[in-house]
Order: structure tokens, then sequence, then C-alpha cells
């Protein structure tokens, strides 16, 4: 397993049962809030939600858009909470360059604070691909700082125990889909919170 994978795998498993009362669980949530809003999406619609963490966005996804949800993780304490969280619902063990879903079965993924944990942002970007439908739409939602803080920051940021591989700028979001098969929809920045939306293509 990649280190990056191995060292999310720990720091979450060690998280996941009180995921919610965390720094971090408190921290996301207004990423989960602002992506929901973000989203257009019909009743019905298959979603999944990489990275998906206890599985609490997917459950706000539901309840108010009444969608059909998956998730994966690649925490299995986290997945196993996210099952406890919404029964009824698809939860898979895995990483992001590698789901265990058939091709071109998702209406939107999402990936929501968790985009600059994934260790090759081009293979998530050609399964995320290989998963959507022609013209489903992938979100994300991810921290933004500025070209200075990232300067100062991403040299250090891989050494953090929980996974955490990169900061990216808007460019290099938009350039690591479009050389995928996606073109954006959509990108605005509100305080650290950025939000790009893609359709596939």
């Amino acid at each position: 397993m990649n280190r990056f994978n191995e060292k999310s795998m720990k720091s979450y498993n060690e998280k996941a049962d009180h995921y919610d009362e965390t720094f971090d669980g408190r921290f996301t949530l207004e990423f989960k809030h602002k992506l929901i809003d973000e989203i257009s999406v019909d009743r019905g619609a298959h979603v999944l939600d990489v990275a998906c963490g206890n599985g609490t966005l997917i459950k706000m996804l539901a309840d108010r858009y009444g969608i059909i949800g998956y998730g994966t993780d690649i925490s299995e304490k986290m997945i196993e909470n996210a099952r406890r969280k919404n029964p009824g619902m698809f939860f898979e063990t895995a990483g992001c360059e590698s789901m265990p879903f058939q091709d071109r079965l998702f209406d939107i993924i999402t990936v929501c604070a968790a985009y600059h944990h994934f260790p090759d942002v081009k293979a998530f970007a050609a399964e995320a691909h290989r998963l959507l439908k022609t013209e489903g739409c992938l979100y994300i939602a991810d921290v933004y700082y500025s070209a200075l803080v990232r300067f100062l920051c991403n040299p250090f940021v891989p050494l953090s125990k929980a996974g955490d591989v990169k900061f990216y700028s808007p460019k290099e979001i938009k350039r690591t889909f479009e050389n995928s098969g996606f073109r954006m929809i959509d990108h605005n920045i509100s305080g650290h919170i950025q939000i790009a939306a893609f359709q596939k293509i």
C-alpha cells in the first residue's frame, strides 16, 4: 500500500468512532455544507462519495435530494461507521485509484476535503472518468491557500501523520481533470474552501 494511504488509514481508523467531535470533523463540516449547496442532483441519482469518512456527507445528500448513495474510504473503521449511519447504502473500503464499481454507474462523484490526501490525482481522475456516466459530474471541495502559503507549506505537507500529500492550486486541479476527459463547468473560492465542478465529456 502507498505510504500516504497507510498514514491516512492509520490516522482515520484512530478517529473513526468519534470523528464528528474531532478537529477534522468540525473543520470539514463547512466543506460539506458548501458542497451540498453547489451540487445539482436529481432524485434517485447514483452518487459516489470518495473518501466518504463516516458517511456524513452522503447522508446529508440523501436527506436533501433522495439520492442512491455509495461511498469509499481507505479506513475500514470509517466504512464501518458509514454503514451504521446509512443502512441501505453501499460502502467499500478502497483507495481513490481503484474502486470496486462497474463502469459508468454514477451520475455524480463527490470528494470533500480529501483531495489533498490522494497519492495519485491523475489515477483518481482516470478512475472517476471510468465510473461516471457520460455527462456525469464530479465535484471537488478542497482546501484553498494562496500561492505563497502553498509555496511555504507544500514541502512539509507530506510529513503529515494524517497522510496529506499536497495543497493544489485551482489551475493544477483544472489541468489534471481536463487532461483526463473532463471539462470544468464551475470553480469558486470562499475563504479557505475551493469547489471545482467538472463534467465528463
